[in-house]
């Protein structure tokens, strides 16, 4: 199925001693660029995180904020720096000798000193944390990549409705294309005829050389073949449902290019008002691909 680049996805997992909370956001880039936010006691776990979001999405920007909250006393070590608060005590007593202060060395003089206690994290089992985080990341995934089908389905509706107006205005250049030798033979003869004002006979064989000259430089035949095969490829293309947006836009370049060819080599004003109509539609679509995984 084909797939938009663009979505946003949450997952929250919890095992008693973790809650994770994720959020997944994907939007457009050329490759696969992914930026990670998450707790840095967790930088052991980044290339599997990557591995699993990689195995799932292959193109766009995907911004991954990944949030912890340990609910667990057991996560937490709590240690006391006992020869800090004894070196503490020491040089206490030792300013009030000095100073020749009476006061009582209390706890709470010592305790508001810092580094006494200090909270830390506790060394857990890395395959733990990874099942509650795998859980949380699978769940913001799912979203992420359901709303990037929803939307892929709208983009490849679009797509396939502009493809059916340039197929047909193909159809009214093909239809037209013929008609240009004949219109341009009619108005060189009445030019020479201007010019000669009716004085001297026409050289049949010169005014045949001429119009076969012109119809040879303005044939535009085979960029229609070709036209019509990108066109082809590309509905194609559309129904792989794999990573296509490089191959779509590379396919509505080679379109360009032979709608181009065509405009420059028809010199007929109604032909180069459809090849003006189709670029417009080719230039939606290039917009449109370039959102397509």
């Amino acid at each position: 199925m084909i797939k938009s680049m663009t979505g946003f996805g949450r997952g929250e997992s919890t095992d008693g001693i973790h809650n994770f909370n994720i959020e997944i956001k994907t939007v457009n880039h050329r490759y696969n660029d992914m930026v990670l936010k998450f707790p840095k006691h967790l930088s052991y776990l980044e290339e599997k995180i990557k591995r699993r979001i990689k195995n799932r999405i292959s193109r766009g920007r995907v911004e991954v904020y990944i949030n912890l909250e340990y609910i667990s006393q057991s996560a937490m070590e709590v240690k006391v720096d006992i020869p800090l608060a004894k070196a503490y005590k020491t040089g206490l007593e030792l300013i009030l000798e000095e100073l020749n202060l009476e006061d009582d060395i209390k706890l709470s003089h010592i305790m508001s000193l810092s580094e006494i206690i200090k909270t830390e994290r506790k060394e857990l089992d890395e395959d733990i944390t990874w099942d509650c985080l795998k859980t949380a990341l699978d769940k913001a995934l799912e979203k992420v990549i359901d709303m990037r089908e929803k939307e892929g389905v709208i983009l490849k509706r679009d797509m396939e409705y502009q493809v059916e107006k340039i197929k047909k205005m193909v159809k009214e250049i093909e239809k037209r294309s013929p008609l240009v030798v004949e219109e341009y033979k009619e108005k060189l003869k009445e030019r020479i005829r201007e010019l000669l004002d009716d004085e001297y006979n026409l050289d049949e064989e010169r005014l045949n050389n001429e119009i076969a000259f012109f119809a040879d430089k303005s044939d535009i035949n085979e960029e229609i073949v070709r036209l019509n095969s990108h066109i082809n490829q590309f509905l194609q293309t559309l129904e792989n449902g794999e990573s296509i947006g490089r191959k779509l836009d590379f396919i509505i370049q080679e379109m360009n290019r032979e709608i181009n060819t065509i405009g420059s080599k028809a010199n007929d004003l109604i032909i180069g008002n459809y090849v003006i109509d189709i670029k417009s539609e080719l230039e939606k679509m290039r917009e449109q691909a370039q959102n397509v995984e």
